[in-house]
């Protein structure tokens, strides 16, 4: 039988091509007698073919590769002699071939890819109400920690539904010339924009090209973002919806959706809203109006920019006319509309005290260049830096100080951490839509102290702790009771609150000196015509500032920009805004433990001190009223290494404040006692942080109680009474060229020494005794009294009204506006 198959494999083989070679037995057939399974069968005598292929090849011999040593016998060879066997003929057309079924099977991708994902997106997207249109806008607002705080717009939003036969025809024309003029005949998406779009994103540019079922969709729910998913998912959901739902459904819930600026969601709000009217009683130029702000609600408005209103409402008008929904006479006689003022809308805004936290971040995201129509329109999810323990002790601390106190008094509280900036707690008030009293500016009192010693320790040479001041009292301005003394160091003063030694001090420095450093530590107001009385705080800050000021102090002169807003992150996930950590150096870190070590008794000195031995910088302040014996605001700032708290404490009328025993209120009194309880339980469970070592600047301050014997150089004793440091009478300042017009012995004092001067407040010579007008140069005016700053007696307020009569003083029109 194997010779048989031998010969059908020769006469098989064409002329000049060799024989095929014979059949090998299988292994797992019989073998042989005498021959094992794992031996090749011997070769037959007589068979030239066998004998080649089984005889041991010559060493110069080359095989070939499927009989080489190792060589392999299975498709790959076989298809490689079929190969052979083929014409060029045959090859060429086997190639064409292929290319064809590839192209084939290339275009059945492209084309049955797109429906298969179409019928897949349509069998599980579901077709979304326009109440999800509206929810799915609104932005998120949480706190530090991820807990939600609040939306910014109410579930429902500002909308009124209404049906479309409510919505004057010429309205929708408008509405469809401005958004989609083949909506009536188009299936719900517009293939050509879809393709332009998705060619601007290739392009790394935006998309755009969408119908009025797009938009409803993408508002409903999508999100904003520009990817071609959106572009994908707002396709099969507009062709789903125009199969179940008519297109004047469809119109209707988009009418009733569209977000148009100064919080109107829907047309019905949009008309109450612009025009004060309801929908149906819209003219055709007002309804083109109302149309052309959908698309830019914050660029069309009227109020924000006529010019761009009057421009889009022309576009709107004329797309009218060319569509042949409004006649060309017609067209030509209206007149652009007149709309009502733009109204504020709390838009979620809690009414309890939250509710100045949620105002605040907006505010914040307008200074970001986040607008409001990305608020309503956008779903943007807000991070706040707010920490709401820290938020609940906030709180807390001033409902329980309160409780039981005047109605009439009024708190704010702001606590920032140093380190970054962020606002950890805030308390402006319990009316979240009322007035926000973090924000609200009043006079300062002995708050400001520290942006003296600042001053001075930026001065060159520089004025240390340690030197030594006359603190006795002078004519018209006074210490507290027990903040006496004869010769005290700046540290002893600070912790007195003694007046005289910081008035002294702020001459010597130059009131401008001492609002640079206000302003570098982190004051924003305005400050302007400073003068000495800028040491005893009578310039007006507000909450905020101040405890953005003594976080600078708290970070080492590292100033933070103070803030709400962690982040915002868009519907689709992206970061649209983070805040940087970063800080601005804005004096060196020497200088600000100088000032920090000069405040670090004044706690413990009232009563203060926190738990756990935790080191606290602070200064009390309060401001005395026209009214002898009362004070009209009290303040405490101080902070830890880790943060930086503030409490004021007044009243809407800026009237004495009284406690419930009728004392009055100091700055160590009830506001100490919010800013004690806030601290120890917001930084209960911490470990107690130290600030750094102290390197003094010039002469160490003494660790002697004040008034006690040192070896310091007797200070100079005060002038009684000076004139204004802006009296041209007045004598020159430190350093500064001497006046040939001043008096003589007007030379300037040495450093460390107290500068003859005026009081501070509104700067005025003392009381004469009959009470008549004050002392001072020819010609002063005396108007209405005003409240005075620097204290009220605990914490070293002035008594700039004592006597009796009460004095009339000059007119501070930094405080006060003049005329």
């Amino acid at each position: 039988m194997n010779r048989s198959r031998t010969a059908r494999a020769a006469r098989s083989a064409g002329p000049g091509e060799r024989p095929a070679l014979p059949v090998q037995r299988s292994r797992r057939d019989a073998p042989p007698a005498g021959v094992g399974w794992w031996q090749p069968p011997k070769a037959k005598a007589g068979s030239p073919d066998d004998s080649a292929r089984h005889r041991v090849p010559d060493a110069t011999e080359v095989l070939p590769g499927s009989l080489a040593p190792g060589g392999r016998r299975g498709p790959a060879s076989r298809r490689s002699r079929r190969r052979m066997q083929l014409t060029p003929a045959q090859r060429s057309a086997r190639r064409r071939r292929r290319l064809l079924h590839a192209a084939l099977g290339g275009a059945a991708t492209v084309v049955l890819a797109p429906v298969l994902a179409f019928v897949a997106g349509y069998l599980l997207f579901t077709v979304p109400s326009p109440d999800d249109a509206v929810n799915n806008q609104v932005a998120l607002v949480s706190f530090a920690d991820g807990t939600p705080l609040t939306r910014l717009v109410p579930e429902e939003g500002n909308r009124i539904k209404v049906s479309i036969e409510q919505v004057p025809v010429h309205v929708r024309h408008a509405v469809l010339a401005a958004e989609d003029r083949t909506f009536y005949s188009n299936p719900g998406f517009d293939l050509t924009g879809i393709l332009r779009a998705a060619w601007n994103q290739l392009r790394g540019g935006v998309g755009g090209g969408s119908t009025i079922t797009q938009q409803f969709v993408k508002k409903a729910l999508v999100g904003a973002e520009q990817t071609l998913w959106r572009k994908y998912k707002e396709v099969v959901l507009a062709v789903k919806i125009s199969q179940e739902r008519s297109k004047d459904e469809i119109l209707a819930d988009y009418l009733n959706t569209i977000y148009f600026g100064r919080g109107a969601y829907g047309i019905q709000s949009a008309a109450q809203a612009y025009f004060g009217k309801n929908v149906q009683d819209l003219t055709v130029s007002e309804g083109a109006l109302l149309a052309g702000v959908i698309q830019s609600p914050s660029r069309w408005d009227p109020a924000v920019s006529p010019e761009r209103a009057v421009e889009r409402w022309n576009f709107v008008l004329d797309g009218m006319t060319s569509q042949g929904w409004l006649d060309a006479g017609t067209r030509a006689t209206l007149g652009f509309p007149p709309t009502s003022g733009t109204r504020s809308f709390s838009r979620g805004v809690p009414a309890d005290s939250s509710g100045h936290i949620v105002t605040a971040v907006t505010a914040e995201l307008a200074d970001l260049g986040i607008s409001d129509q990305a608020l309503a329109q956008d779903g943007l999810r807000i991070t706040t830096t707010i920490d709401p323990r820290r938020q609940e002790h906030a709180v807390a601390a001033v409902h329980e100080t309160l409780a039981g106190q005047p109605v009439n008094l009024r708190s704010s509280m702001v606590a920032i951490d140093p380190a970054t900036g962020g606002v950890r707690a805030y308390y402006g008030g319990e009316n979240g839509v009322g007035l926000d009293y973090a924000q609200v500016r009043r006079l300062a009192g002995s708050t400001f102290k520290p942006f003296v010693v600042l001053a001075g320790l930026l001065q060159d040479p520089p004025v240390g702790l340690g030197e030594v001041f006359d603190g006795t009292e002078v004519p018209g301005l006074r210490n507290a009771d027990g903040a006496e003394c004869e010769r005290c160091d700046l540290k002893q003063a600070m912790t007195m609150s003694n007046n005289v030694v910081f008035h002294s001090l702020a001459r010597q420095v130059g009131p401008e000196a001492v609002a640079a450093a206000a302003r570098a530590a982190g004051i924003t107001a305005p400050l302007e015509d400073p003068t000495a009385g800028i040491a005893l705080g009578n310039k007006e800050v507000s909450a905020f500032e101040l405890a953005s000021a003594y976080a600078t102090l708290a970070a080492g002169g590292v100033w933070h920009q103070p803030h709400f807003v962690a982040s915002v992150v868009t519907a689709d996930g992206s970061v649209l805004y983070e805040a940087a950590v970063e800080g601005e150096r804005r004096f060196p870190e020497r200088v600000a433990r100088n000032v920090t070590e000069s405040m670090l008794e004044v706690a413990a000195h009232d009563g203060l001190a926190l738990p756990g031995a935790q080191p606290v910088a602070a200064k009390t302040g309060t401001v005395q009223s026209r009214f002898e014996g009362e004070n009209n605001d009290a303040w405490i700032a101080g902070f830890t290494p880790t943060l930086a708290t503030s409490v004021w404490m007044g009243t809407d009328m800026n009237s004495p404040i009284r406690t419930a025993r009728g004392a009055p209120v100091e700055g160590a009194g009830l506001p100490g006692e919010v800013w004690q309880l806030f601290m120890t339980d917001a930084l209960a469970g911490e470990p107690v942080q130290q600030f750094a070592p102290f390197r003094p600047i010039g002469e160490a301050p003494s660790t002697a109680p004040p008034n006690a014997p040192t070896t310091a150089p007797t200070p100079v004793p005060p002038a009684t009474a000076a004139p204004d440091a802006n009296d041209p009478d007045a004598p020159p300042a430190p350093n500064a060229p001497p006046d040939p017009n001043a008096p003589p012995g007007g030379a300037a004092p040495s450093p460390g020494s107290p500068v003859p001067g005026a009081p501070g407040g509104p700067e005025q010579g003392p009381p004469p005794p009959d009470g008549g007008a004050p002392a001072g140069g020819p010609g002063e005016v005396a108007p209405t009294p005003t409240p005075q700053p620097g204290g009220d007696g605990a914490d070293g307020a002035p008594r700039l009204f004592g006597g009796d009569p009460e004095p009339t003083p000059r007119q501070d029109c930094s405080v006060t506006p003049c005329g």
